[in-house]
Order: C-alpha cells, then sequence, then structure tokens
C-alpha cells in the first residue's frame, strides 16, 4: 500500500467535498477501465466506492488504482463444457458491499454480476459531481431498515432526477447499466465513449491535472 497515494474519498474531501466536471470525467475513464480489466480476468469486485480507488505516487500518480479484493469473485466458472457464466440467483442473504453505492439488484438480493460494478461506478461519479447522494444520510435505526430506506430511495429516484443540473450523459450511463442483463457484458468502450465525448464537447485538456492538484487560495 505503501506505493499508493490516498484514496478518491480522502481527495474528495480535501477538495471541499466536491469535484469539477474535468476530474470526474478524467477519473470515469480510468475506473470503467479498471473495472474492464478485472471482469476481463473473470471476477466482479462487488465493493466499488471511492475508498477502494487509490491513486498512484511519485511518476504514478495520475493513474487510478482498484483495490479491496476482499468480496470479489469469480463470475465465470470454467467447466468441461468451457467457461459459463455463474447461475442467476435471487435471495441472497444480506446486501453485499457498501450501501450507498450499491446497485439495485444488490439491494434486491440479486446475485451481483458485471452489470453491478457498473452501476456502483455511476453512484460514485454522481457523488463525487453533486457533493453528496440523496440516500446517503438515511438513517433507519438498524441497518436492515436504512438499507431498504436506502434502496426504496434509489428505486423512486429515476436517473434524470439524479442527475438533474449534470449533463445527460450521467443520466445515459445509469440508464445503461440498469438495463443490462445479468449476463450481458457490458459495452465498456460504448461507456467511456460517452464521457469522452463530453470531455471534447466541454474543449476539456485530456492533462492529468486534478481538482487536488491545483493550489487552493
Amino acid at each position: 500500500m505503501d506505493l499508493l497515494g490516498p484514496n478518491l474519498q480522502e481527495l474528495f474531501e480535501s477538495c471541499d467535498a466536491k469535484l469539477s466536471l474535468k476530474t470526474v470525467l478524467m477519473l470515469a475513464d480510468q475506473m470503467i477501465d479498471r473495472i474492464e480489466c478485472l471482469h476481463t480476468n473473470s471476477f466482479v469486485h462487488k465493493d466499488i466506492k471511492p475508498q477502494n480507488f487509490l491513486m498512484g505516487r511519485g511518476k504514478s500518480a495520475n493513474l487510478v488504482h482498484l483495490i479491496d479484493f476482499g468480496i470479489a469473485r469469480k463470475y465465470m466458472e470454467t467447466s468441461k463444457h468451457g467457461k459459463q457464466h455463474i447461475p442467476y440467483r435471487e435471495n441472497m442473504m444480506g446486501l453485499q458491499g457498501t450501501p450507498r453505492y450499491a446497485s439495485i439488484n444488490n439491494h434486491l438480493g440479486i446475485e451481483q454480476s458485471r452489470r453491478d460494478d457498473l452501476e456502483s461506478v455511476g453512484y460514485m461519479l454522481l457523488y463525487f459531481l453533486r457533493g453528496s447522494l440523496p440516500w446517503q444520510d438515511a438513517d433507519a435505526g438498524n441497518h436492515r431498515e436504512t438499507h431498504d430506506m436506502i434502496k426504496d430511495m434509489k428505486i423512486a429516484t429515476s436517473p434524470e432526477e439524479l442527475c438533474r443540473g449534470h449533463p445527460a450523459e450521467f443520466a445515459s450511463y445509469l440508464i445503461y447499466c440498469r438495463s443490462l442483463g445479468f449476463e450481458d457484458e457490458p459495452d465498456y468502450a460504448y461507456l467511456r465513449k460517452l464521457f469522452k465525448d463530453l470531455f471534447v464537447q466541454q474543449g476539456f485538456e485530456y492533462d492529468y491535472v486534478y481538482d487536488w492538484m491545483v493550489p487552493r487560495h
């Protein structure tokens, strides 16, 4: 861990709990790439959150790293018939991962697959842009009821409403992730292009200068 720098939650807080569109788009490009790499190796992470993305140090200080594979699991299993996707299951016991960023299907007790990691990234990006998520302060007095409250708020909040005041590409991202089937292979290139095209439209320069690198007055 000494080879890695601070995590994105720490950097977010150092920027007064809000990141610029430019920084969020540069992070999005790398986070989707890291998750695609993990998925290519037949694993799903299952706990995508800012604390599990760390920046590098020194010459790699501009690069995002994904850590903590404690609850990651294979979604592809090898059998005599070749590689097969794990079976669809419901009624999973308890939410896995972090409620604030968990996918709706995770809340509903459905086995996680590639789509869920990507949906969680969508909530992270909006957290960085907005400065908060509507359900992050939900508290019903105990874990189970609080998780249910967060689930209900996520289901009731459309992507368009969640992204109001921000570029439509973020809503498009969430709508796409939520539309994926359990075994579907996500179109990672499409998701990266959504944000890359927006980056170009905004006239940003991909210089790896993040908000936390700019001197604060």
